[in-house]
């Protein structure tokens, strides 16, 4: 049962996180995934981590689908336009899903500083990363799915609203993509592609882990530690769950209803009835109701 074999994904920015187990988890539905981003073996990004998009791709490959690794900046204009010349030439024009998970920007927000304190370099390059990126990546990889009437964009981004999330550099990286997936769906409508806007709860990435000290195998641990937010860690959930949720989502054949809004890992759980890897259902959204953050 592989719900999106023979479909052509693009994953961008899938060295890790989030981004990591969407690819995998399409991967696990079967399809065709690029895996872009800028670390490669040899030769990290800035933001100096050891994971890779080769480890991505042949996860993805592992768990039933075809991974292809693609060294990308998403801020550079030629090398997004080289990747989808590729896939063109490559899939004789096919594109069904379109994942815009660039972001490089946890080491940018400094947190409890108001805007005019913050850095401004930081904060621009943020939206560089967050807003430009995905700009440029939609830019080049619609076409593709215009021209054959049929397709997919999905925006990741952290929150469901346009509410203030602490840092006015990180609210606009934020929610600049739900604005995104809105303003491109209108445009997508004639041509029978839709875009929407995805976002997971409080997520279980390497970085996270690495924060509260613990692995996979121990991360509970983290929530008597002590550390701000550890006692909300316990709702966390795994990258693949919002990546199971997306490929549950890309199955779907009513996607041109969908198209617009925005869909939290929680939300596609209650409807898909996704499980993630460690067999838990988190709710982020009840959980974050009950005490006040949404």
């Amino acid at each position: 049962m592989k719900p999106l074999h023979g479909k052509i994904a693009v994953v961008a920015g899938s060295t890790r996180g989030a981004g990591r187990g969407i690819a995998a988890s399409l991967g696990e539905a079967g399809a065709t995934v690029y895996c872009t981003g800028r670390s490669i073996r040899g030769q990290a990004s800035d933001l100096n981590r050891a994971e890779t998009i080769e480890e991505t791709a042949e996860l993805v490959t592992a768990k039933g689908g075809i991974g292809i690794p693609v060294r990308v900046d998403h801020t550079v204009e030629a090398e997004v336009q080289a990747l989808f010349e590729q896939i063109n030439k490559e899939q004789n024009g096919q594109l069904d899903i379109l994942i815009n998970n660039i972001w490089g920007g946890e080491q940018l927000t400094e947190w409890k500083k108001p805007f005019w304190e913050h850095s401004l370099s930081k904060g621009l390059l943020m939206q560089e990363r967050a807003v430009k990126a995905h700009l440029i990546t939609s830019y080049y990889g619609a076409p593709l799915m215009v021209k054959r009437k049929s397709g997919l964009i999905i925006e990741v981004t952290d929150g469901i609203d346009y509410r203030y999330r602490g840092s006015l550099f990180y609210s606009l990286a934020k929610i600049s993509p739900i604005h995104l997936a809105a303003a491109m769906a209108a445009d997508l409508k004639p041509h029978g592609v839709s875009a929407v806007a995805v976002t997971p709860g409080f997520l279980r990435s390497e970085e996270m882990l690495e924060h509260f000290g613990v692995t996979e195998a121990t991360w509970l641990d983290a929530v008597h530690s002590g550390k701000p937010d550890a006692e909300h860690f316990a709702q966390s959930e795994t990258p693949y769950y919002i990546g199971r949720g997306i490929a549950a989502l890309a199955a779907k054949k009513d996607l041109m209803e969908r198209s617009g809004q925005v869909f939290p890992s929680w939300q596609l759980s209650d409807e898909f009835d996704v499980i993630d890897v460690d067999g838990r259902q988190p709710h982020w959204g009840n959980y974050a109701k009950q005490h006040g953050f949404l």
